[in-house]
């Protein structure tokens, strides 16, 4: 059967085909579920959706995927160019099972020099640009952003502190006292001075490093001659650390904005990594590992990974590529189109770029052989628990819940779930448990899980194989009459006590229908899949009961305020940037805050206050 037959079984393609139009578009697939599991763009959409019906050369795992189509939709587009803006919007949008999709696809910090204020802040930012002054990045990563603070600081000492605190200081901070600051919040610098320093944290940003150091020779020549040696020997320090810093992040032949994106595949997995360059620095690189059913050519990845990873960017003036790209005019007009400016995508390129190309190429093929290895590893605990815990089918899905509370306070239930990937972070969720005896470890467990499967019942997510208890015989009896109260009986329930001795390896495993634990070798591949996902759950547990806890207590500080009611309690919090600004706040400053009289001022500040005298 080939796969016109197939799909024909489903829906009339032959009355769809005939009717649809030769304009250019997006055509979305769809299962008996009204899932949309495939999106695609077409130059010619009657030419392209035909051609998985009409060409005998239908690829078995396409034949699969059209085995399960119900019906097609098309959107029509003016061109090519928008049915590409369009298709990236939809795969973001539906993550399509057979789509390449990008996994990752948070916002990239930047970093941000205002432009308003006497004295500038130079910080980390993410998200909309929406205050005055530079950005500069994007970083991959938050860590590569604030290092690249991190040396700022200690080159051009331009105060990285958060307005808040910066307008309430009335004494220098530590920064000052490490030489990572001048203390303009106290006045221990003059304008110009800190305009200087902001100006050459500006150049460092901007890429203008040779043009900076000459700016700072001259100036130690100059003080020099005015015998003024100790500014001479700051200048001269600058001056080589700046150097040092070059050295190790500068790129030699690269000016202006690069992206280099190399692609390596294997098994059906594909890794790319991604070097960003900017201003002729290397800012640091970032990895993906996109999402597919299907197995694609290099080409093909990076076809599709360019555009959903851009158009909602800022795309520097160039893009190297490890491999050829079949539509590189198309996406060069649409990237240019959408950044304002001309995109150029390279994949023959010499000398210098070629190295860092192939650096990147070989980046890739690591991580590929990394990712390969693990997912090899996480297959074999996979088939060693199947067999410690016989189950008749290889499990694809486990969950693992955990309770974590300080003497009964501020109860958190947490689940996490992975699968033979490994965890499935996107999955996780924390419960805030309420209306319960403090410290009854036995009524969190079953609220948890009675909430966590009533979603189920909902179709708001897949049931798991195995649901794995962090507990003995009493949290499993628990789960157990929650899953019974949903009419849930499908999922298996495993206790995972640390029996005796409470030591890693040691671990017992509690089933419903057996009295007597079961006993792991200690070591078994099955038991470290176990212990993870239980470590994991108990990590994931403890952060959400000390966010809960770190909230409660600031709340609980300002609710032994007269007068100070949950509004204004908010409105402080924001506008000190938390407990320690208002703690470091004088009464006038307090008293400066919308609804806060100078009474209420007075008794905010004593509370913070009270051991001064």
């Amino acid at each position: 059967m080939n796969a016109a037959d197939i799909a024909e079984n489903l829906f009339d393609i032959s009355s769809f085909l005939k009717n649809l139009t030769t304009r250019p578009g997006i055509y979305k697939m769809f299962n008996n579920q009204g899932e949309i599991i495939y999106v695609g763009k077409a130059k010619n959409l009657k030419k392209r959706v035909s051609s998985y019906f009409k060409t005998p050369t239908v690829s078995v795992k396409q034949q699969v995927m059209l085995a399960k189509v119900t019906n097609i939709e098309v959107t029509v587009t003016h061109t090519e160019g928008e049915a590409l803006l369009l298709e990236c919007q939809q795969i973001k949008r539906y993550k399509p099972r057979y789509n390449i999709c990008l996994r990752d696809d948070k916002s990239f910090p930047f970093i941000f020099l205002s432009s308003e204020q006497d004295f500038p802040q130079i910080t980390l930012h993410r998200g909309a640009k929406k205050n005055r002054g530079k950005y500069f990045g994007p970083y991959p990563s938050a860590s590569a952003a604030r290092e690249s603070l991190r040396i700022l600081q200690k080159l051009f000492p331009v105060r990285q502190c958060d307005d808040s605190i910066y307008n309430n200081r009335t004494r220098p901070c530590l920064q000052y006292q490490i030489k990572r600051c001048t203390a303009p919040c106290v006045g221990l610098i003059d304008k110009a001075s800190y305009a200087q320093d902001v100006d050459s944290s500006l150049m460092f940003l901007e890429g203008k490093s040779g043009l900076l150091v000459e700016q700072l020779i001259s100036r130690m020549e100059k003080v020099a001659v005015e015998h003024e040696y100790e500014q001479a020997a700051s200048y001269r320090d600058q001056i080589v650390k700046l150097r040092s810093v070059l050295e190790k992040n500068f790129v030699h032949g690269e000016k202006g904005d690069v992206d280099i994106i190399a692609c390596a595949t294997k098994l059906n997995i594909a890794c790319i990594q991604l070097f960003f360059i900017r201003q002729g620095q290397h800012l640091g690189n970032k990895i993906f590992y996109p999402k597919m059913t299907d197995e694609h050519d290099p080409s093909a990845i990076l076809q599709a990974f360019i555009p959903q990873y851009y158009l909602d960017k800022q795309t520097p003036h160039e893009l190297i590529v490890s491999h050829e790209l079949e539509e590189a005019e198309l996406l060069t007009d649409v990237l240019s189109n959408q950044a304002k400016h001309t995109v150029i995508i390279s994949a023959r390129v010499r000398g210098e770029r070629l190295k860092w190309l192939q650096m990147a190429l070989t980046n890739a093929e690591n991580s590929l052989l990394n990712k390969l290895s693990d997912k090899q590893g996480m297959y074999t605990r996979f088939l060693s628990l199947q067999q410690e815990l016989a189950c008749k089918e290889l499990p694809k899905r486990l969950e693992c819940f955990d309770i974590s509370h300080t003497q009964g306070g501020h109860t958190v239930a947490s689940c996490v779930v992975f699968d033979k990937e490994g965890p499935v972070k996107s999955a996780y969720r924390r419960f805030n448990i309420e209306g319960i005896t403090a410290g009854d470890d036995y009524a969190a467990i079953h609220q948890a899980v009675f909430r966590r499967y009533k979603r189920l019942k909902q179709c708001e997510h897949e049931a798991p194989d195995i649901l794995f208890i962090d507990g003995g015989k009493g949290q499993v009896r628990e789960a157990q009459k929650a899953l019974e109260e949903l009419e849930i009986n499908n999922v298996m329930i495993v206790g995972v006590s640390k029996g005796p001795d409470r030591k890693p390896g040691m671990e017992k495993l509690i089933l419903v229908e057996q009295e007597r634990p079961i006993d792991i070798k200690p070591g078994a591949s099955g038991l470290l899949l176990i212990q993870h996902i239980r470590d994991e759950a108990h990590r994931f547990a403890i952060t959400g009961h000390r966010l809960r806890r770190a909230k409660a207590t600031k709340e609980s500080i300002l609710q032994n305020i007269s007068g100070l009611g949950p509004k204004r309690r908010q409105i402080l919090l924001k506008q000190f940037g938390g407990l320690q600004g208002i703690s470091s706040a004088g009464v006038d400053a307090l008293c400066s805050v919308d609804g806060i009289s100078r009474q209420l001022a007075q008794r905010i500040y004593e509370l913070f206050h009270q051991d001064d005298n």
